[in-house]
């Protein structure tokens, strides 16, 4: 199937992904299509009850295939030893049992969860929902900040308003296109001076004030903003020394030792205003891009002995989630075409480098390690390929 270009995607259809995102936030149901096929989802996460026997009641399917279906990623299937199922593509389709419930699906999908033993469950595979219906509903369930897992019953499109209302009904094609196209129309919404403290590692502020100005950037669907810390005067014509930093509270904020983020945030903001120019770009993308509550539950996921990674693919995330078309459509907004970027993450260098900025230098940006995040920052060199 062919999608649309996703910068060619209307203001309307954003609205309406956006409003599904919320929707399925709070627990309600939304509804994909492409062709003349369509599936109704409600985020296992949050499934309730109620919602479970609705969709069940929704179903169009014999009452010996159990009528709702659980849609994994290939991630979560695969820690859960479903890997002798067969796939659509990336994700994992599930017939659930006619005596399934609510409780039982957010089990499933939550590694935090009490353990349920799946033989018992008897779970079939299923293949009535085509594969770009379950890209789609993946997709809006990861943008709505949720486990990436739903629970979904196949349909004809000709049925589908009966049960869903227009706004929550979306084309799979606007939902693929939908985090690309959101983060092409960024649009500059406000901006200050903002006086630094200078040498803030260790939380001692020294030296003078480091003069910047931040700007906020709104994505078009009234997301989160992301913020570019501008020091010094920038040269367009020359690299421009830039770091690309994603949110995260637990380390920029309260200077969690778990990970090397503040001072990498910190660290970052005084090597550019050193060097005498360049530009923070601060990501709205906390925990490599699956959120904050996801990301706590990695943490007690980590507590259990798991690293960095295999934490997020236990929750169904890939290792890192994070795009970098928000940063490159920033950087382009203040003419900055080429960098000198500073990361350890060779990932980053490609990221940019694929959305049009060119990358002319690596600069290395290493702290050292403390007791707490000792292993984390071993994880990263290890199965992230960090360059420390």
């Amino acid at each position: 199937m062919t999608f649309a270009d996703p910068f060619s995607q209307t203001i309307s259809s954003q609205a309406n992904v956006a409003r599904a995102v919320a929707e399925l936030r709070r627990g309600g149901a939304v509804a994909v299509a492409a062709g003349n096929d369509a599936a109704i989802a409600i985020a296992a996460e949050v499934i309730e009850e109620p919602g479970f026997a609705w969709l069940l009641a929704a179903a169009e399917v014999p009452s010996n295939q159990g009528g709702a279906r659980l849609l994994l990623t290939q991630e979560r299937a695969a820690r859960l030893g479903l890997t002798g199922q067969p796939s659509l593509e990336r994700f994992r389709l599930l017939a659930l049992p006619g005596a399934c419930s609510a409780d039982v699906a957010r089990q499933i999908v939550d590694p935090t969860a009490e353990p349920i033993d799946l033989a018992l469950l008897e779970l079939a595979p299923a293949s009535d929902v085509p594969a770009p219906l379950c890209q789609a509903v993946i997709e809006l369930v990861k943008a709505a900040r949720l486990l990436p897992a739903a629970v979904v019953v196949p349909m004809p499109l000709a049925k589908l308003d009966a049960f869903v209302a227009a706004p929550f009904r979306l084309a799979a094609g606007d939902v693929i296109a939908y985090r690309r196209a959101a983060a092409s129309g960024l649009k500059r919404v406000g901006s200050a001076r903002v006086p630094l403290a200078g040498g803030a590692i260790g939380g001692k502020a020294g030296g003078s004030a480091i003069e910047t100005e931040i700007i906020a950037f709104r994505p078009l669907d009234g997301g989160k903003e992301h913020l570019a810390i501008v020091i010094g005067k920038l040269d367009p014509s020359r690299p421009v020394l830039t770091r690309l930093h994603s949110e995260c509270f637990t380390g920029d904020l309260l200077g969690s030792l778990r990970c090397d983020c503040g001072d990498q945030l910190r660290g970052a903001i005084d090597e550019i205003a050193k060097q005498g120019s360049g530009v923070l770009l601060y990501l709205a993308q906390e925990g490599r891009g699956i959120g904050l509550v996801n990301k706590l539950r990695a943490y007690e996921l980590q507590d259990a002995g798991a690293d960095t990674l295999e934490a997020n693919l236990q929750l169904g995330f890939g290792p890192d989630e994070r795009v970098y078309q928000p940063a490159a459509e920033m950087l382009r907004q203040l003419d900055i075409g080429s960098v000198k970027l500073l990361t350890n993450n060779p990932e980053k260098v490609k990221g940019l480098a694929q959305c049009g900025i060119a990358v002319v230098e690596r600069v290395p940006h290493v702290f050292p390690a403390n007791d707490h995040n000792e292993r984390y920052l071993s994880t990263k060199a290890i199965r992230f390929g960090h360059m420390f």
